[in-house]
C-alpha cells in the first residue's frame, strides 16, 4: 500500500465487494445522468475503473475538477448492477466518500480527445506528446517496445552473447549516411561525430578477444524520414560474432526472431528456420525489389524478347517486365488507379492487358500483343480473368516499376497475400561493387567492410582484367521480413591485405584506408579473427509487430519528418556565449 493508493484502476474484481479501497489516476471522463448522479472513469496505467457519484456534495466535487486532472478516489467498492465483460474491472464499481486533487489540469479545453489522439494531426500529437501518450492504445505500442527488446536482450544473452556498450563521442567516419557532428570544445575547430553505428568498435571487440556481443545499440544519421525510417536516432539489435560465416549469424536469427514475433506480433504465425535464402539478382528478377514480401504469391516474368517489334515505342529497345495477376475481377477504373498509384511510388506508370472472362486479350496495350497473343498466353500462363502488368525502360526501371507494381496487386487483389503472418528471408550475394550515379565511377554498392566472396584472388581478376568487377558480390545480406529491411549484415573483411585491395578498387590506396579507419586496419595487423555480424533494427521490428505503418507510432517521442522535436523546441537557437566557448561562429545564408 502507497500513500495515494491501496490498487491500482485494472485490479479490483468482483470477489473485492465490500472493500473499502483507494485509488489514483487521472479522471478520464464525467457523465452526468442526473442532478447528483454521475458516472466517472478514472484511469492509471493498468487500466480503468468506473466511481460511481450518487449524492450532492460529491457532485460539487467532481464538478470542479478539469478532466484528466490526478485525483485520488477513497470508497467502497461494491458489485455492478450492469455489468462490462470487456473491461477487466467490469464487475465492481467504487462508490466515493473522499476525492483528492493530485495533480489539476489547469485547461478546460484538451488539444484532442485523450482517447481518439490518433486521430487528431499529427504536429499536435507530437507537441503534446505527453498528452497522446496517455491513450492505451499508444501507451501499449510503447509497452510492447519494452517487452520485445527484454526479450531480445534474454534470447541473446541464452546464446552466449555479451551486452557491451559503445562509445556514443567518436571519429566521423564515411558510412553512407551524414554524420551529427558534436563541437569539441577543448579542441578548437574538432569535432566528434554521433555513431551512425558501432560498426568500427564492435569489429575491434572482435579483435579484442571477445567471442560474441550484442547491444540495443542507439545510432545517429542526419537523413529523412520515411514510413519506416525514423530521422535523427534509432535503435537497433547489433550482433557481431569472432570465428564465424554467414550460415553462424543465420542460425542465431532464425533461433531468436521467429519465437519473439509469434508472440508478440499481431499475427501468431512467423517463418521457421531455416529463412529461405535468394540471391539478390534472383530477387531483382522475380521480385523486381531486394525487399520482397513473399507472402505474395505473385512473380515477375520478363518478356523483353516477345516484346520488340510490336509498334509500341515505350517497349522498343526497352527491358520489359511482366506480373501476371490471375484471378483478377478489377474494374477498368480501378486498374487505372492502381497504375497511377505505382507510377506515384516507382516514378513510372505500368501499362496493361488482360485477358476477360471469355480468353480474349482486352484492354490497354492489348492490340499491340494480339499478333503474339499464343506466345504471351504460353511464356506467362495466362488463364482467364488475368490481369498483366507491364514495366518498361531501363533493366533497373523496368525491375523497380514491376516490383511496385506487384506489391500493389498483391495487396488489393483478393487470393494473393496471405497476410496475417510474418513472412522472413535473407538476401545474399549482393554485388561489391556499382557505378556511381553521380561518379560514373566505379564504387561500393554497400558496406566497404564486407569480405569479397573468393577473398583476394578474385579481387586480383578484376584487377588483371579477368573479370568485370561488377561481377564480384559480397559475403553480405540483407534480413527482410514481409518486404521490410529489418538489417543488413555481413561476412567482414578481417585481412589488411584483402582490405587496402578492395579499397583500390574505387581508387583509395592504403593511405586513405590508414587515415579514414586508422583503429580498426592497425587492429587488423595484430592478427583478427574472420567474424560477421548483423543489426536488425528495433524500431522497424517493433512496427512490424504492432501492425504499424509508421515508425513514429512506436517511439516514445518522435522528432516529425523534418527531423524537428516540436514538444521540446529541438533544435533550437543557443546562446552567443555557448557559440563562443565552442569556437563557432554563425555565417548567415545571403538572401
Amino acid at each position: 500500500m502507497s500513500e495515494y493508493r491501496t490498487h491500482t484502476c485494472g485490479e479490483l474484481r468482483a470477489a473485492d465487494a465490500g472493500k473499502t479501497v483507494t485509488l489514483a489516476g487521472w479522471m478520464e471522463n464525467v457523465r452526468e445522468v442526473g442532478s447528483n448522479f454521475a458516472f466517472v472513469v478514472l484511469r492509471d496505467f493498468y487500466a480503468t475503473t468506473q466511481i460511481v457519484v450518487e449524492n450532492a456534495d460529491m457532485m460539487k466535487v467532481f464538478k470542479g475538477i478539469n478532466k484528466e486532472s490526478t485525483i485520488s478516489v477513497t470508497g467502497a467498492v461494491r458489485l455492478r448492477e450492469s455489468k462490462n465483460p470487456k473491461l477487466p474491472t467490469g464487475e465492481i464499481e467504487v462508490v466515493p466518500t473522499d476525492v483528492k486533487v493530485l495533480g489539476r489540469c489547469r485547461y478546460n479545453e484538451l488539444p484532442f480527445e485523450i482517447n481518439r489522439s490518433r486521430e487528431a494531426d499529427e504536429t499536435f500529437r507530437l507537441k503534446y506528446r505527453y498528452l497522446d501518450l496517455r491513450n492505451p492504445a499508444v501507451k501499449n505500442n510503447i509497452i510492447l517496445r519494452c517487452q520485445v527488446v527484454a526479450a531480445l536482450r534474454q534470447a541473446m544473452t541464452e546464446h552466449g552473447f555479451l551486452e557491451i556498450t559503445t562509445p556514443i563521442l567518436t571519429a566521423s567516419s564515411p558510412e553512407g549516411a551524414r554524420d551529427y557532428l558534436v563541437p569539441a570544445r577543448k579542441h578548437p575547430g574538432k569535432f566528434y561525430a554521433l555513431p551512425q553505428a558501432p560498426q568500427q568498435f564492435k569489429q575491434l571487440l572482435m579483435t579484442s578477444g571477445f567471442d560474441r556481443y550484442f547491444q540495443i545499440a542507439p545510432c545517429f544519421r542526419d537523413e529523412d524520414a520515411r514510413g519506416d525510417r525514423s530521422p535523427g536516432e534509432f535503435y537497433q539489435l547489433d550482433m557481431e560474432m569472432a570465428f564465424a560465416d554467414q550460415d553462424d549469424v543465420f542460425a542465431v536469427l532464425e533461433d531468436v526472431l521467429p519465437p519473439i514475433f509469434a508472440k508478440y506480433g499481431t499475427y501468431d504465425v512467423a517463418s521457421d528456420a531455416p529463412f529461405r535464402r535468394i540471391a539478390y539478382n534472383d530477387a531483382m528478377e522475380n521480385y523486381g525489389s531486394d525487399k520482397p514480401d513473399l507472402r505474395i504469391d505473385l512473380t515477375v516474368k520478363d518478356i523483353t524478347a516477345m516484346s520488340q517489334d510490336l509498334g509500341f515505342e515505350p517497349f522498343a529497345g526497352a527491358v520489359v517486365k511482366a506480373v501476371p495477376v490471375s484471378n483478377c475481377h478489377l474494374t477498368r477504373k480501378q486498374i487505372d488507379k492502381l497504375c497511377a498509384d505505382v507510377e506515384v511510388q516507382a516514378g513510372k506508370k505500368p501499362y496493361w492487358v488482360r485477358v476477360d472472362e471469355n480468353g480474349a486479350l482486352a484492354g490497354g496495350v492489348a492490340k499491340f500483343y494480339a499478333p503474339k497473343e499464343a506466345e504471351l498466353k504460353a511464356a506467362l500462363g495466362l488463364e482467364n480473368n488475368t490481369l498483366v502488368l507491364i514495366a518498361a525502360g531501363k533493366k533497373e526501371e523496368a525491375q523497380k516499376t514491376a516490383g511496385v507494381a506487384l506489391k500493389m496487386a498483391g495487396a488489393q487483389v483478393p487470393g494473393h497475400m496471405d497476410e496475417k503472418r510474418y513472412e522472413f528471408c535473407w538476401i545474399v550475394d549482393f554485388p561489391m561493387y556499382e557505378i556511381g550515379e553521380e561518379s560514373g565511377e566505379l564504387e561500393f554498392c554497400h558496406n566497404p567492410f564486407s569480405m569479397p566472396s573468393g577473398g583476394l584472388e578474385v579481387l586480383l581478376k578484376a584487377e588483371r582484367g579477368e573479370i568485370d568487377p561488377l561481377e564480384i558480390t559480397a559475403d553480405q545480406y540483407d534480413l527482410v521480413c514481409n518486404g521490410v529491411e529489418l538489417s543488413s549484415g555481413a561476412v567482414r573483411n578481417h585481412d589488411p591485405e584483402i582490405m587496402i585491395k578492395a579499397f583500390e578498387m574505387v581508387r583509395l590506396g592504403e593511405a586513405d584506408v590508414k587515415a579514414k579507419f586508422p583503429a580498426m586496419y592497425n587492429a587488423f595487423c595484430y592478427g583478427a579473427p574472420p567474424h560477421a555480424g548483423i543489426a536488425p533494427g528495433v524500431d522497424r521490428m517493433v512496427m512490424l509487430l504492432a501492425g504499424e505503418s509508421s515508425i513514429r507510432e512506436i517511439i516514445p517521442f518522435p522528432m516529425n519528418k523534418n527531423a524537428q522535436d516540436v514538444m521540446m523546441g529541438a533544435p533550437s537557437v543557443v546562446e552567443q556565449k555557448q557559440l563562443d566557448e565552442l569556437h563557432i561562429a554563425l555565417v548567415k545564408d545571403e538572401e
